[in-house]
């Protein structure tokens, strides 16, 4: 049996395309460990699954003054000697990273220890922390076409991104019977990211009377992002994380309201499930959902509002005109030749690992 150390952390977009892989992993004879942060939400998402996790010293890299940036290179390198020690334990066959920060020092460790490693890059743009990995890496993997121009030549392979694949296995009668809506209205599923989404919880929130009159709501809102004083409010669910119960819930949905990390879009894609994408502000991150949110706009697959534009007339105006129009963007989903990710990536790790 070969041996695979995985990697990736922060949020949940760096840990579930690798949760995706587990299986055909498996399958494919493969012996799965991970290597993330301490404390990291991977951890638990990681530990569910009964794989065995290692935690490391991880630092992120700011790009921006903040008093940690003096004592977080000191936690990067300790990472590294740690994950040097454990590439000695383990003798992966190869590694694979989804990126995030804690990810660099496995990547960094694996090429010390000439250890071929795969990393995934899922936005338009590679963020720092792949930049860095990309360096010492074998192959590159990315979701988008106009991605392989930031990459080396000679290590960009085009996959898409993996998708969990009992995302398209839901029930929709079971999400009935879980929320208690029924057919008599179409499903609006809100979905603010797996840390929550402060600005699109209130845009919502502010036009729920409107919402309400012809939608079922579904609102994912994030960990303590629940609003008590909408408990029991008839036509709205509000949940703060989903996990087992999240592909009846897709399966439900007639229209999606997400934020636009590219694993989510690509679940969205993968579902053709209509949407409205609301991306992160460049304000609030380096504008790589924005680029993400344009690309499937551009293509016929979402409508997109950018922060700054978001009202509740403009949002309720948005939400009528993809219902309206819900079959156009399905039709341009079910005919985009979305790339089986999951195949070309366990067929590179097969290669590269002989």
């Amino acid at each position: 049996m070969k041996k695979i150390v995985m990697t990736g952390g922060g949020t949940a977009g760096h840990v579930t395309p690798n949760i995706a892989l587990m299986p055909a992993l498996k399958e494919a004879g493969y012996e799965i460990e991970y290597i993330g942060s301490y404390k990291g939400m991977e951890k638990d998402l990681i530990e569910k699954h009964g794989i065995k996790y290692y935690g490391i010293a991880s630092g992120k890299l700011r790009r921006y003054f903040d008093w940690k940036n003096f004592s977080d290179p000191f936690r990067v390198i300790h990472g590294f000697f740690q994950a040097r020690r454990l590439m000695r334990k383990l003798k992966p066959d190869v590694v694979f990273s989804k990126g995030g920060f804690v990810s660099v020092p496995v990547v960094l460790a694996a090429k010390a220890k000439h250890i071929p490693a795969i990393i995934h890059e899922s936005d338009m743009t590679p963020g720092l922390a792949n930049r860095i990995a990309s360096k010492a890496a074998t192959k590159v993997c990315c979701n988008f076409p106009e991605t392989v121009k930031y990459l080396p030549a000679d290590k960009a392979v085009l996959s898409g991104s993996p998708i969990r694949q009992e995302l398209l296995h839901g029930d929709r009668n079971k999400a009935y019977a879980f929320t208690g809506f029924t057919e008599e209205k179409p499903i609006l599923l809100i979905i603010g990211g797996s840390l929550g989404s402060v600005f699109v919880n209130n845009a919502v929130r502010d036009s729920l009377d409107t919402l309400l009159k012809d939608f079922q709501i579904i609102h994912l809102c994030g960990k303590g992002n629940l609003d008590p004083s909408l408990d029991g409010t008839a036509g709205y669910r509000q949940y703060e994380f989903i996990s087992k119960e999240l592909p009846d819930l897709f399966a439900a949905a007639d229209l999606i309201i997400s934020r636009a990390g590219a694993n989510s879009i690509c679940e969205l894609l993968a579902l053709h499930k209509p949407n409205i994408l609301i991306p992160l502000s460049r304000n609030a991150s380096r504008g790589d959902q924005i680029l993400n949110a344009r690309s499937f706009e551009k293509q016929g697959f979402s409508y997109v509002i950018e922060e700054e534009d978001v009202t509740s007339k403009s949002l309720t105006e948005a939400i009528c005109h993809v219902h309206e129009h819900s079959q156009e963007y399905i039709h341009a989903m079910e005919n985009s030749g979305q790339m089986d990710a999951i195949k070309t990536i366990i067929d590179l790790i097969k290669e590269i690992s002989k």
